[in-house]
């Protein structure tokens, strides 16, 4: 049976977002899966990382990113990032040493080792743009960063993206088919 670890980031119940969260997580129930989710919002997860040494709500979501084989990302993007609650959690649980370390090549430079190979990522973000502009003016930064400068750098290289443009705009009719998206998806972990 294959373990799925959702972080979700959306604060409100009836967003677009939850629609993605509550298909993903019914269409994976239904293969069988194991789906264990943190609702970091109605966890109230403190997102500020001021150098301390992790406590135990960190220990216990990286401990169970160690028991899953796909770590799941839910959220809007909003200023070219997702919500600082995600990304607060992004520094404090997928951090070195834990996450990766770095090995030392000579003087100040060395590159990452990941220490989560073998794990899948999928990224369900939800835009307000339409995908024009943030293709062509914003050159996709969001999932760029996700990409190269958290997924690879931990070791996750094998990351599927799956992005919903212009949300607040579209038809039900197309909403519909974003979760149809996210439904094919699943068969795809």
């Amino acid at each position: 049976m294959k373990k799925i670890f959702i972080i979700y980031g959306h604060y409100d119940d009836k967003s677009f977002n939850a629609a993605i969260r509550d298909t993903f997580k019914e269409t994976a129930e239904k293969k069988g899966y194991s789906v264990d989710i943190v609702d970091l919002y109605k966890e109230k997860f403190d997102p500020v990382f001021a150098g301390e040494e992790p406590d135990q709500i960190v220990q216990n979501h990286r401990k169970r990113i160690e028991n899953s084989d796909a770590l799941i990302l839910i959220a809007p993007i909003w200023n070219f990032r997702m919500p600082a609650i995600v990304e607060g959690w992004i520094d404090k649980v997928l951090a070195p040493p834990w996450a990766f370390k770095f090995k030392k090549l000579f003087g100040n430079y060395g590159y990452p080792i990941g220490n989560l190979k073998g794990k899948k990522a999928v990224v369900f973000c939800t835009y307000g743009s339409p995908q024009f502009a943030v293709r062509t003016f914003f050159l996709n930064m969001p999932t760029k960063r996700l990409r190269r400068g958290v997924f690879n750098i931990c070791g996750i290289t094998d990351v599927i993206y799956r992005r919903y443009f212009a949300v607040p705009f579209v038809t039900d009719v197309k909403r519909q088919e974003f979760l149809n998206d996210v439904k094919k998806t699943v068969n795809s972990i």
